[in-house]
């Protein structure tokens, strides 16, 4: 792996880890921050000593297990997507508290936009809540040196430190130079401290007071201190502005540093406009903040996605952002909408625009012979009035099937329907019918509690547990049912209808999705436990493997199927079925089947209800 490389911006945090000595990663995949753990998987083979990777089986196991490992001196990175980080705030909160001893990294992956998330909220502020240093890179480049950076930065003052990159940093490209892997410093050796790692209320206080000394050197630590960007192009510190002596300057981090530096020399600007990159917003430093309230006028602040740093200036007159209505307050600063901010702040001539061309676009949708696709049609014939509560997977996609109601975050299928179900519970005839859908890898991530909590509090509805072997929107990560580690060591394989009985679930089935009228049957059996005297919750696992899981290729027979005389043109199975594999022609016209889509999983065949397919 050494030497000059096209990277992309997980890689190149990969590579920053190991480059780090780092001895420990552990991580529950989430876009952006996916490929990090999995390159580190690729690359193990090339590490010349023991390094422990692991697939958690949510965030906050996650981060407590690599915790633990820094609590030994050694260096640990636990890694997550923004959303996840929220799952991993109670040990996050506590750990900056008691500290670490070996270097310990948080890597949280924002999304603004959001491109594939339920919120585009900001790490940084969790940062700030839980009292941590937080870096922002602009670059894949400089990505991987914060990397290094955030371990000394750990290790210094004995603190967690969160790496913080959005998804234009993870998701881009660049050339670097790649270094060798070097040994670990330290053997592992555990140091009991009662006061320390078990603190009770009283010493928790006496923490809390020193995590706040720890915050105010931070923020003074020179090596981190923000600096002027365009500094050689300035003629010194105190430059001729565009508009005038030290009239204007902005501040900016993260990959909005990029785009403003480009921007900025597209418009000819970098030579006069002082342009500042803060690679550490949080905690900003004190001194630099004075000086430039001192020196500017006024001081635009750019950064996705909250007003981190705009807020620590504390000076609503001479700082312009987002509380001013300068900086949109949500979604992605894009270069256009950087432009168009800089040329309203700076009073330039707009430039002419040409408007952007406007192509059509498809809605995402389940892959042709997805199981999820058969799930939802069974459930949305057998309970047509239901309530659905859906979960966070590429099968929230059912919503395009009219089988998904509500989606909230991981694991929340489950307690909503328990929710919904005491909210009809009085309504002896009226109350409809409730069928909950949550994926095999969310089930194991958050939905154990929420089944357990249901069954003891007496709920009644029909879970679909959809168990498709793998973790498939974010690249197939393996589940607890796959019996191996990322080594490839063989452990126990965790059996989810075993799972699911001792939560206290009694009517339990498992069924091919794809065999679509015994499926149904089974919802159906399923809904009369609900109805029963002894009743409860009744769970139907939908078991069939992914089929671009390339560990289960050859889990079906593939089928050719053609359109036959009998179809009418009537679009029922573009409709309510919409498998991309079905493509209609005209609106009264018959189907066709584009065989290049089609994954002859046969399941059309079933839906038609005038034999419009047929097996060739």
């Amino acid at each position: 792996m050494t030497g000059r490389k096209i990277l992309l911006g997980n890689e190149a945090i990969a590579c920053g880890l190991l480059e780090s000595a780092c001895t420990m990663a552990t991580s529950y995949p989430g876009t952006p921050a996916s490929e990090i753990l999995g390159t580190l998987v690729e690359m193990k083979s090339e590490i010349p000593r023991e390094v422990h990777l692991e697939w958690s089986i949510n965030e906050k196991v996650a981060f407590e297990v690599a915790l633990a490992n820094s609590f030994t001196g050694r260096r640990s990175v636990t890694i997550m997507k923004q959303v996840g980080l929220n799952v991993a705030a109670d040990p996050l909160m506590s750990a900056a508290y008691t500290g670490v001893t070996g270097g310990f990294v948080v890597i949280s992956a924002d999304d603004p936009g959001p491109q594939s998330s339920q919120t585009e909220q900001d790490s940084r502020f969790m940062a700030m809540l839980a009292k941590i240093p937080v870096l922002d890179p602009s670059s894949p480049l400089e990505a991987r040196k914060m990397a290094k950076e955030a371990f000394l930065l750990s290790e210094k003052y004995e603190i967690p430190v969160m790496l913080r990159p959005t998804i234009r940093v993870c998701h881009g490209r660049q050339d670097m130079e790649v270094e060798g892997f070097p040994f670990p410093k330290d053997q592992a050796a555990f140091q009991k401290n009662p006061g320390r790692w078990a603190a009770t209320p009283e010493f928790r206080f006496m923490l809390h007071g020193l995590l706040n000394k720890k915050l105010e050197e931070i923020s003074e630590d020179m090596h981190h201190r923000p600096g002027m960007i365009n500094a050689e192009l300035m003629a010194d510190h105190f430059p001729q502005t565009l508009t005038g002596e030290n009239e204007v300057c902005i501040v900016t981090s993260g990959v909005v540093a990029a785009h403003v530096q480009e921007i900025m020399a597209d418009l000819q600007l970098l030579d006069k406009v002082p342009l500042y990159q803060v690679s550490m917003p949080f905690p900003l430093s004190s001194a630099f903040r004075d000086e430039l309230l001192g020196r500017y006028d006024r001081i635009l602040v750019l950064e996705e996605t909250y007003p981190v740093m705009e807020l620590q200036f504390r000076n609503g007159e001479k700082v312009f952002g987002r509380h001013t209505g300068t900086v949109p307050p949500s979604g992605e600063l894009l270069p256009e909408i950087l432009g168009d901010i800089l040329t309203d702040f700076l009073h330039l001539d707009a430039p002419s625009k040409r408007a952007p061309s406007v192509l059509p676009v498809r809605r995402p949708t389940l892959c042709a012979g997805c199981p999820h696709r058969s799930a939802f049609y069974a459930i949305r014939k057998v309970f047509p009035e239901g309530i659905y509560p859906g979960d966070m997977g590429c099968y929230t996609l059912g919503l395009n099937l009219g089988a998904v109601d509500t989606v909230l975050c991981m694991g929340a299928s489950i307690s909503q329907a328990s929710g919904f179900y005491h909210a009809f519970k009085s309504q002896k005839t009226d109350a409809p019918s409730i069928c909950a859908a949550v994926g095999d890898s969310t089930f194991f991530h958050a939905g154990i509690p929420a089944l357990i909590n249901a069954v003891v509090q007496g709920a009644r509805f029909v879970l679909v547990i959809l168990d498709n072997r793998t973790t498939a929107i974010t690249g197939h990560q393996p589940t607890p049912t796959f019996g191996k580690t990322l080594d490839g060591m063989e452990v126990s394989k965790v059996s989810i209808p075993d799972l699911v009985r001792a939560c206290g679930v009694q009517f339990v089935e498992t069924e091919d999705p794809y065999a679509l009228e015994s499926f149904m049957k089974s919802l159906k059996r399923a809904h009369d436990h609900t109805l029963g005297a002894r009743g409860g919750v009744a769970v139907v696992i939908a078991q069939r493997p992914c089929l671009m899981d390339r560990l289960h290729a050859d889990s079906w027979n593939r089928m050719e199927i053609q359109v036959t005389e009998e179809c009418t043109g009537c679009h029922l199975c573009v409709t309510t079925f919409e498998c991309p594999a079905i493509v209609p022609q005209g609106e009264q016209g018959p189907v066709r089947i584009d065989q290049a889509l089609c994954s002859g999983c046969g399941v059309c065949l079933d839906i038609c209800p005038h034999g419009g397919f047929e097996t060739i």
